[in-house]
């Protein structure tokens, strides 16, 4: 009786085909171990993605060069998600917000290791510019326009403000700062929250159509934070990457497109302004 030998699942074939590709081309020379690598960068998705996508991307571009590392960027559908994200550790790198990044310092182990240079974060109140309203008292009992709840300088600075004021509003939560400027503008709102950097960005059919009530006292502004998971000597190349783009001019054109005239190596202390404001934490 003749036997038939069973012939391995064609996904298998592939998959050892595959491995010995990559082992001849890293034993060749002809591909690096760390480019198997690809690293996360996670943005807080204030603005839309393909805005997003539009600023940072030339950005990674420019840091993979400089570094040899491959870098992808991701953001999120809203800033809840992109919190649940950052909760589990989803990204390898992170750009967010002093609130998030307190609070997942603490939870997640995120270290920030880069920030704009000598730059601070405040938040705003945009009212549209033909409003009678003059004065933050003026929104008692009014309902206002907020990104997330999380959302430190647009929605945790102005409320915090009204809380120390006793002056009542209800928040709406409408995913972005640009849904807020857009509302407001619109007239769905007698106001909302945000930050000087997204108004200066948004339409300017939108941006002509609001002005700033009210600005917050400062407060140290975005990370750029690491998992722990990421190697060491990594971060440190994309940190040296990161303080050497404002010697170069298209460096210095990536770097404007974000309102930044540089950047400074960051330490995780230099958030203990925002630890002091004892804010609610997100993760329990």
């Amino acid at each position: 009786m003749t036997t038939t030998k069973a012939k391995p699942p064609i996904g298998a074939i592939v998959l050892v085909l595959r491995t010995v590709v990559v082992a001849a081309l890293l034993c060749s020379g002809g591909l690096q171990a760390e480019e198997l690598d690809v690293i996360s960068v996670g943005i807080v998705p204030q603005q839309n993605a393909s805005r997003l996508a539009l600023t940072w991307r030339p950005i990674l571009s420019h840091l993979e060069e400089n570094t040899g590392l491959k870098l992808q960027f991701k953001t999120a559908p809203s800033i809840p998600v992109f919190e649940e994200r950052v909760a589990k550790g989803r990204y390898d790198i992170v750009y967010m917000n002093p609130y998030h990044y307190v609070e997942f310092s603490r939870s997640t182990g995120y270290r920030a290791f880069a920030k704009a240079k000598n730059k601070s974060i405040r938040g705003i109140i945009v009212v549209r510019k033909d409003s009678e309203i003059e004065h933050l008292s003026d929104f008692d009992q009014q309902t206002l326009a907020f990104p997330a709840p999380a959302a430190f300088a647009a929605t945790v600075l102005p409320r915090a403000q009204f809380t120390r004021d006793g002056i009542e509003v209800t928040p709406k939560y409408v995913s972005s700062h640009d849904s807020v400027y857009m509302a407001v503008a619109r007239g769905m709102f007698v106001g909302g929250g945000g930050v000087k950097r997204t108004l200066s960005n948004v339409s300017p059919a939108i941006r002509n159509r609001l002005r700033i009530l009210w600005t917050s006292q400062p407060y140290t502004s975005h990370p750029l934070a690491a998992h722990p998971r990421l190697d060491m000597n990594k971060t440190n190349r994309i940190a040296h990457a990161l303080t050497e783009m404002e010697n170069s001019e298209q460096g210095r054109s990536f770097l404007k497109e974000l309102g930044w005239k540089g950047v400074e190596i960051a330490e995780d202390k230099q958030w203990d302004d925002v630890r002091e404001l004892r804010l609610e934490p997100l993760v329990k």
